[in-house]
């Protein structure tokens, strides 16, 4: 049993380590296309997000591989595999909810994160990169990956998903992550100036968040920065591409 657990949390390791070198990796290629020279003489900083990445991949790494093992040997989670075990209109309910319960999640420790003391101990090794790239979005202490690492294995045990589901999940944070570090704006500007787009956070919104630091602390919603007066709304500097 020990065994199976090793290796399910070494496996979980490797997966989130490699997800993070394929995305980022490709995000940054784009980049070298788009916007040619953006990251140009960043190559010290870039190796420095690289390193903490991998780094912060050992910390969501094992609790995933946990989840996995609880799952697949004991049942333990509400993860399931037959889409007919819950209504149908419960798999994009069940997106939406794992989505805005880690979005809450996030902006709360992370606003707590930019109290001073916990900033320098925790949040400052993200803020390091001047300006993020592609391959900073989890450029993070180790106490900091901590603090994400643990929400979407809580939910699990907490609230049904399935499988596919939790896949998208996985891949929303993922993506989206990267796309707001990696210094321009992926997606087009009637998008981001839309109502709709009002709601979201991409990387026009985010980037404000490492240019004034007290401020859009939100990883997909803008509902608990405009909720909380903590909106200042798109970078001024930055235009959509």
């Amino acid at each position: 049993m020990l065994t199976a657990l090793i290796l399910s949390a070494a496996a979980m390791v490797g997966i989130v380590a490699l997800r993070y070198l394929l995305v980022s990796g490709a995000f940054a290629l784009a980049t070298r296309r788009v916007r040619p020279g953006l990251y140009q003489g960043l190559g010290p900083q870039i190796r420095r997000e690289i390193a903490w990445s991998l780094s912060a991949a050992l910390v969501y790494g094992v609790p995933a591989g946990i989840v996995a093992w609880g799952w697949q040997e004991h049942g333990w989670t509400r993860i399931y595999a037959d889409v007919d075990a819950w209504p149908l209109w419960w798999l994009p309910a069940s997106l939406f909810v794992y989505l805005f319960a880690h979005d809450t999640w996030f902006y709360w420790t992370h606003r707590l994160m930019h109290r001073p003391r916990l900033f320098k101990a925790m949040h400052a090794v993200h803020h390091a990169s001047r300006p993020p790239t592609a391959w900073a979005a989890m450029a993070f202490h180790w106490t900091e990956s901590l603090t994400g690492a643990l929400v979407i294995p809580v939910l699990v045990f907490i609230v049904p998903i399935h499988l596919a589901v939790l896949g998208l999940v996985l891949t929303t944070m993922t993506i989206m992550g990267v796309t707001n570090h990696m210094g321009w704006e992926l997606f087009p500007r009637w998008l981001v100036h839309s109502r709709l787009g009002g709601w979201l956070i991409t990387a026009s919104h985010h980037q404000r968040h490492h240019e004034e630091y007290q401020c859009n602390y939100g990883l997909y919603f803008r509902f608990w920065d405009r909720l909380c007066g903590t909106d200042r709304g798109l970078s001024r500097r930055w235009l959509p591409h």
